[in-house]
């Protein structure tokens, strides 16, 4: 999903979204220092689609100001 589509959804969704990245980039971070992950590139998507959706809220809160 693009930053472009998450400007659409609401913002419970977004949040509900949030939560689960979050996590997931737990779980990965677990599995990354016992060695278990193979897909190290998880950790970067991850980080990158966690600041996505924040910036959107951000956007979202300063904008209503």
């Amino acid at each position: 999903m693009n930053i472009i589509e998450k400007n659409n959804i609401d913002k419970n969704h977004l949040k509900k979204n949030l939560l689960d990245l979050l996590k997931e980039q737990f779980n990965i971070r677990l599995q990354l220092s016992s060695g278990k992950l193979k897909k190290t590139h998880l950790v970067k998507k991850n980080k990158k689609d966690i600041a996505r959706i924040k910036t959107v809220l951000n956007k979202r809160i300063n904008h209503t100001l």
